[in-house]
């Protein structure tokens, strides 16, 4: 609604953030001397005089709402200061009901309802609606607007001083939850990318109001994404200082060199000596674009440092480089954002952990609290255990060859690959990130350039090309999924759609109506959170990209699928869905070629293991139950 209409639900969100802000001080304090006594009413008693003076305010003296809300902020916020003397306030673990629930979490639960209930069932709920939907015809229908706009300021104060938070600051602050869940909306909006409806962020008590990324640095933010970040055609240098090159310009002109030597000693101090400042990004693979992305959002010393999903797009190396930089970060006083759907990672890593669910925060727990079959509780709504990884063992691999590939050779990235694949099977390929084995995929698939040697399908068929493989039901998707599977300026449809328009014809012409049939039942196949397959692939989550990525092979139901890092940035619910569609197609005869990083899926899923170094075949081990990640991560290093 827009705001020049003073609707009344514009005006029940106005008193939310200095309410929360004081009556969660408020709340941590009270419980401190009057227990769970405290911790409830003092918060009701904060909320409902904040919401009474909002609207007072507003209604009797005529001033602008956002004035109002403005001003009345920097007077809460004062005595937020005031109260805590600067200091942080944190809400003892103790108070937890139901279990291992916070009481927040469920006094929020019951505002909810109360509020509902108010808004449905009763007279002033019923005018609330009126005097939203169109003020002047309540006035005409005998409504009180300036006493019910008053009344609905103080529900608001006083519901939402129930559904106060945990108050302090976290220096690393783990934010996760299932794909679509908010987390990356939520950091893209604090960080310029996207521009938010309602609402604020602060912060030291100035407002952030970026637009874009480089606003957000000069305001002290930052931002890792989950995909590629660095722009191709530029230096490494210039990707860097990307919007900052005013420090290098005099009289119009940039002095190249000096940004040059600058952006080396960058990243020499990171421990990124090999990468030259002057060469062009596109020199360089995913893993050390990551590196230097890296490096151009943290090297000004960021107060907060937002790395969304990064990890996924890293080997090990590379994911311990990030965290050496997310605890200097913290370590100087500063603060750090850090999404993740790896669990064990996320309590590794968390000095505090918030779970989001359809944009809304579910909780927050402590690292001492954390727990793997707590926190999977917590974002899907219920227990999911380890136990989606295959449990059966010994089973036969069927000796038919449905794949081989021959002195396959990529110079500087595959040296004289002999592999088979079999029917039924899926074989796993695993190493470092930098072994060559996310060039195998490409390769067999016929996407690399420089491939020599021969790739053949079981009768002989040569594959020489991308179109060869896909005439003869070979399914690829690539770990680089922007750039390397899906036409992200497109929609969901559409990409969907793509290796299987020639099966939609109808008497050589493609009806829409049945596109968009065939993409819909593959998308809400793979549970893909849309708004429909006419949105575009630009606006979904990594998460669900992948998702768009897997639905259009399980539509052209290909005889041989090559996943490269098939769970990258997926959550556990529909990594455990993806597990069961894999071992699905392995008991349907289809043969699976699964490239990972992650030992533990290597261990769980695949028949067979063939273990890369240095571009070579290093180790191949069977599937069974006494094989163990230290057997793999002998042959990796």
């Amino acid at each position: 609604m827009r705001s020049s209409s003073h609707t009344c639900m514009y005006l029940l969100d106005m008193s939310v953030g200095a309410n929360i802000v004081l009556s969660s001080i408020i709340a941590c304090n009270a419980s401190v001397k009057f227990g769970y006594a405290g911790l409830i009413i003092a918060p009701l008693i904060c909320g409902t005089i904040i919401g009474l003076i909002n609207g007072i305010v507003y209604i009797k003296l005529h001033i602008s709402s956002l004035i109002v809300t403005c001003a009345l902020s920097l007077i809460y916020e004062a005595l937020s200061v005031y109260t805590t003397n600067g200091k942080n306030v944190i809400l003892s673990t103790e108070y937890r009901a139901f279990g291992d629930y916070p009481v927040n979490l469920i006094l929020a639960l019951i505002a909810y309802f109360l509020c509902a209930f108010i808004l449905k069932y009763t007279k002033i709920g019923i005018y609330t609606y009126a005097i939203g939907s169109n003020e002047v015809v309540a006035k005409n229908m005998g409504v009180n607007v300036s006493k019910y706009k008053i009344v609905a300021f103080t529900l608001a104060g006083f519901f939402f001083g129930l559904a106060f938070k945990k108050y302090g600051h976290p220096v690393v602050a783990i934010v996760i939850g299932e794909n679509g869940s908010g987390k990356s909306t939520l950091t893209s909006c604090l960080t310029g990318i996207y521009q938010k409806d309602s609402g604020k962020f602060i912060l030291e008590g100035k407002e952030i109001t970026a637009t874009n990324q480089v606003e957000a640095n000069h305001q002290g933010v930052a931002i890792i994404v989950q995909e590629i970040g660095t722009f191709s055609g530029l230096t490494v240098a210039e990707n860097i200082f990307l919007g900052n090159e005013d420090k290098f310009t005099k009289h119009g002109i940039k002095n190249t060199a000096a940004m040059n030597k600058q952006a080396q000693e960058y990243l020499d101090s990171y421990g990124f000596n090999y990468i030259d400042a002057t060469k062009v990004i596109d020199d360089y693979n995913f893993e050390d674009r990551k590196l230097v992305e890296i490096v151009k959002a943290t090297y000004f010393n960021p107060k907060v440092l937002v790395v969304d999903e990064a990890t996924t797009a890293l080997g090990q190396k590379g994911r311990e480089e990030l965290f050496k930089v997310m605890h200097k970060v913290r370590d100087t006083g500063n603060c750090v954002i850090f999404i993740s759907h790896d669990i064990e990672e996320v309590i590794e890593q968390a000095d505090n952990i918030s779970v989001l669910r359809d944009g809304v925060k579910i909780g927050s727990i402590t690292k001492a609290e954390a727990t793997p079959d707590k926190l999977k509780a917590l974002m899907v709504g219920r227990e999911i255990g380890d136990n989606y990884y295959r449990t059966d063992y010994g089973e036969e691999i069927s000796k038919e060859i449905v794949l081989s590939a021959k002195n396959v050779t990529v110079k500087g990235q595959i040296e004289d690959l002999n592999l088979e694949l079999h029917k039924g099977e899926i074989l796993g390929i695993g190493g470092l990130s930098e072994c060559g084995m996310h060039e195998v995929g490409k390769a067999l698939f016929g996407a690399s350039y420089f491939r020599q040697g021969t790739v053949t399908l079981g009768d002989g068929t040569p594959i020489n090309s991308i179109p060869d493989a896909i005439k003869h039901s070979i399914a690829y998707a690539s770990k680089d999924r922007d750039n390397e599977s899906l036409v992200i300026n497109d929609t969901i449809g559409n990409n969907i759609c793509l290796p299987s328009l020639e099966n939609l014809k109808t008497h050589g012409m493609l009806r829409g109506k049945s596109m968009k049939e065939f993409a819909n039942k593959y998308a809400k196949q793979m549970s893909t959170k849309m708004t429909g397959v006419d949105q575009f692939v630009s606006a979904l989550s990594g998460g669900n990209k992948q998702k768009v990525v897997l639905a259009r092979w399980v539509g052209k139901d290909s005889d041989l699928i090559i996943l490269d890092s098939p769970t990258r940035g997926i959550d556990v619910k529909v990594k455990a869905d993806i597990y069961a569609m894999m071992n699905d197609m392995r008991k349907s005869g289809k043969s699976i070629i699964m490239i990972s990083e992650e030992i533990m899926e290597l261990l769980g899923m695949a028949d067979r293991i063939l273990i890369m170094k240095d571009g070579k075949i290093n180790g191949e081990f069977l599937r069974s139950p006494e094989l163990k990640d230290t057997d793999l991560i002998d042959n990796m290093i």
